[in-house]
């Protein structure tokens, strides 16, 4: 697994002055990365709620490690080669206040990386319903949906099973998707579902 990387944050202390910032820069980085890399990278999205562990996620995918994270203010963009197809991977943060900003980073998006805390019961609902209404986006019509029923290693997570009907996934018409469970930390799962995603990006 090669690595390349693009990395943008913006501070605690800024990031709601930032807001229309991120508007307008998700719209014009989307595209210009998609005409640059067009016939070149799979675009995808990791959204989730915040503490769900989609930038770990992401740099354990990129690096093969656990890389020590802070919450995502904004978004951080990499790029993951795998089995010969290059993934260009968006992490978007998670946190109540940003989540209306997700839909500015929805255009050319081959799939999205749904990731949720397995441990966190509390909260599934809000993930359903985050992700249902994602999922009406225009924009995500044709992308595919893999779930990461994430941190497997804890006490208490729930089965992928389980989290596949907290979150209402065989509802889902006319759209391609599957649900792994995995561990950021201890790495598994994450290939598993890169392997299925190139399978339907293939056909």
């Amino acid at each position: 697994m090669s690595i390349g990387a693009q990395r943008y944050f913006l501070s605690n202390d800024r990031a709601f002055s930032f807001f229309d910032w991120l508007t307008n820069i998700g719209a014009i980085f989307s595209r210009i990365l998609g005409r640059l890399w067009s016939d070149k990278e799979v675009r995808i999205l990791i959204l989730g709620l915040d503490g769900a562990g989609k930038t770990t996620i992401l740099y354990r995918l990129q690096v093969g490690e656990v890389v020590t994270t802070i919450p995502t203010i904004g978004f951080n963009v990499e790029t993951v080669q795998y089995k010969n197809i290059k993934f260009q991977v968006w992490d978007l943060g998670g946190q109540t206040s940003i989540r209306p900003y997700w839909r500015c980073y929805y255009a050319n998006t081959d799939a999205v990386i749904y990731v949720v805390d397995s441990v966190d019961r509390d909260r599934v609902s809000t993930a359903k319903e985050e992700l249902m209404a994602m999922l009406e986006e225009e924009e995500l019509k044709d992308a595919s949906l893999l779930v990461f029923a994430n941190k497997q290693d804890m006490a208490g997570a729930m089965t992928a099973a389980e989290v596949s009907d907290a979150l209402g996934l065989s509802t889902l018409m006319n759209r391609q998707w599957s649900i792994y469970k995995t561990s950021a930390v201890k790495g598994e799962g994450l290939t598993e579902g890169l392997d299925w995603l190139i399978n339907i990006m293939q056909k």
